[in-house]
């Protein structure tokens, strides 16, 4: 029994693990919202380090371009929660951890950092694979920070399932 995650989340992550090795392909996370959630639920499984590579939990726009390799300027034009930072995160975390894919996540998981255009449940994704184009989705989740972390999560895995 995990007491942090909910056990369909579990199923869903030994699930993906299985594709990915099936496939032989390895995975890199790049989250900021989540705060390493994906990469939890990942490695929560047994065997998870034949395929996650590495985990980046880049809270700070310093740590976004420090690790991930985002550019300031880009952070200072669109802001740490974008489309274009949360694909700058995804191909940052590929190119770094040498991995097939790469999932990233930034957003507002509240209950406070909302502004006019950026609502509380707002998250970017981006899902990067090598020699394919970055896929970006973004959604605003309904309820507190964990319902959006934990849709976050759900949303990650779908994104990474659709990629294979």
């Amino acid at each position: 029994m995990n007491l942090l995650l909910d056990e369909t989340l579990l199923e869903r992550a030994a699930a993906l693990l299985a594709r990915l090795q099936a496939r032989g392909l390895t995975l890199a996370t790049a989250e900021s919202c989540t705060g390493g959630l994906v990469s939890a639920a990942l490695t929560a499984i047994p065997g998870s380090s034949a395929t996650l590579l590495a985990g980046y939990v880049t809270y700070s726009n310093a740590a976004k371009a420090r690790m991930l390799g985002v550019p300031e300027a880009m952070l200072e034009a669109h802001g740490a929660v974008s489309a274009e930072v949360a694909q700058a995160m995804a191909e940052g975390a590929l190119r770094d951890s040498g991995a097939d894919l790469a999932i990233a996540t930034t957003g507002i998981a509240g209950p406070g950092g909302a502004t006019a255009t950026k609502p509380v449940g707002l998250v970017h994704f981006a899902c990067a694979r090598r020699g394919q184009a970055t896929r970006r989705y973004h959604q605003v989740f309904p309820g507190d920070r964990a319902a959006v972390r934990e849709a976050s999560l759900a949303t990650a895995f779908g994104l990474l399932e659709e990629a294979l």
